[in-house]
């Protein structure tokens, strides 16, 4: 079992084609996206299609599910669309990460991305923050070039 490094998801890929995940932060009915973070034993990756409860942390202050996250909008920069979101933070909590799976609650909680955090990450009795990368056509968390 692992955590294979950061992905985008495979049948994320597919369903951008049939037009089944929504990145729109106009009011115009964007998607609802969530982050939940897992455990080292977690099996992630690029065949991961959905969100599961499986090695997902289970400690204190921290809910079932993640959290939902903050979309920073689309844009077309040098080619490439993008989309990023806002850092997300988990307060109060006490736990141990490996990392994150980012799913679309508004399709069935489908897969999008997996991300490795490179090793265990800890918080105790603090805040957990995930920081995303800038919003740019080399960083930004989803790119299509």
């Amino acid at each position: 079992m692992a955590i294979t490094t950061n992905a985008i998801c495979n049948s994320f890929k597919k369903e951008l084609l049939q037009a089944d995940h929504n990145f729109d932060t106009s009011g115009n009915g964007g998607n609802i996206f969530k982050l939940a973070m897992y455990t080292s034993t977690a099996t992630l990756g690029k065949s991961t299609t959905s969100f599961t409860t499986g090695s997902e942390v289970s400690s204190s202050g921290y809910t079932s599910g993640g959290k939902a996250l903050v979309n920073t909008g689309t844009s077309l920069s040098v080619n490439t669309a993008i989309t990023n979101y806002s850092n997300l933070s988990f307060t109060g909590v006490t736990l141990t990460a490996r990392g994150a799976l980012i799913y679309n609650t508004s399709n069935s909680n489908t897969a999008v991305c997996v991300l490795d955090f490179g090793g265990d990450k800890t918080a105790t009795a603090g805040t957990f923050t995930v920081q995303f990368p800038a919003f740019t056509s080399t960083a930004a968390i989803l790119r299509i070039s």
